[in-house]
């Protein structure tokens, strides 16, 4: 299985920042930011695949992965 998809991919609307954010809990801090939400999650993709080119290249070790932790229903539960 390919790295990327150890990990969740967040993207939602910011009414602070007035456009979408996406971002990789667990991978890297900050996020992405864009008007367009396809777009905005393409991105980040992409910046997933670069921040686990760097880990790699770096010969540091990965997070622990995101995924598999079934966090939308855990959210729920939250709310």
């Amino acid at each position: 299985m390919n790295e990327k998809y150890r990990y969740v991919k967040i993207v939602e609307w910011s009414d602070e920042d007035q456009c979408f954010v996406g971002s990789c809990p667990g991978l890297f801090y900050g996020g992405y930011h864009g008007d367009d939400e396809k777009q905005v999650f393409s991105d980040l993709c992409q910046i997933v695949d670069e921040t686990i080119e760097f880990y790699v290249q770096s010969g540091k070790f990965l997070p622990p992965a995101t995924s598999g932790k079934d966090y939308p229903n855990k959210m729920l539960t939250v709310a």
